[in-house]
């Protein structure tokens, strides 16, 4: 049996495909087209993954293979067992990556589906502040910054038309002459749910660039 090797993007970006093959096995009957949207929907799976283990790659392919709807739901649910699930922090964990933050309102990460999730992320209404914790390159990593919500807009991080916010971070990089009061701000519209965006999210590089543009 394979280790867990599935990140909640890539699995979002398999649950896509299997989506969109289901609904070809519904409004489809030319089997050409039905064998070339298999094909296309295998090559955005393995797309969405660096190198992998000859087990690994053979799970994936079983996708053109399946021939009902049926089959693609049960291969869907057959990746459950290998999600590589989001580290579990405690509330002093979290308290530690902000700790300019006087009494954060840190989430009960144990009410959260660890397997499910790319990023944790929370909102403090009362002091107007968005939290991003997310782990990097074997480093868990937090950011936060302002939200203004904007209403209907798109995610920049799950490019879904959803509630969204600005929401902007002051960045640690500054010039070496400043003036002691400078500061830089970065900003982009996020998915105010953060629910909703782990579940559609299928890129993470956005994610990754924005937080490398706010801790560099």
């Amino acid at each position: 049996m394979t280790t867990p090797f599935i990140r909640n993007h890539q699995y979002n970006v398999i649950k896509k495909q299997v989506k969109h093959l289901q609904n070809t096995y519904k409004t489809v009957s030319d089997l050409k087209i039905i064998e070339a949207v298999k094909h296309s929907a295998l090559i955005k799976i393995t797309d969405a993954f660096g190198e992998l283990a000859e087990e690994q790659k053979q799970m994936l392919v079983r996708i053109v293979e399946l021939d009902t709807v049926e089959d693609l739901e049960q291969y869907l649910l057959s990746f459950k067992p290998y999600l590589l699930a989001f580290p579990a922090l405690t509330g002093k964990q979290l308290v530690k990556l902000f700790p300019k933050v006087k009494k954060l309102k840190a989430p009960d990460t144990a009410a959260v589906d660890l397997d499910s999730i790319t990023y944790l992320g929370w909102t403090d209404i009362a002091q107007n502040k968005l939290f991003i914790v997310y782990s990097m390159q074997g480093e868990t990593v937090g950011i936060e910054g302002r939200f203004t919500p904007a209403k209907k807009g798109v995610c920049f991080l799950c490019n879904r038309h959803e509630e969204v916010a600005l929401f902007t971070a002051i960045t640690k990089s500054r010039p070496a002459n400043a003036s002691p009061d400078y500061y830089k701000a970065i900003g982009n519209y996020m998915c105010m749910d953060s629910s909703a965006c782990n579940s559609n999210i299928t890129n993470v590089e956005p994610l990754e660039q924005f937080i490398r543009n706010v801790i560099k």
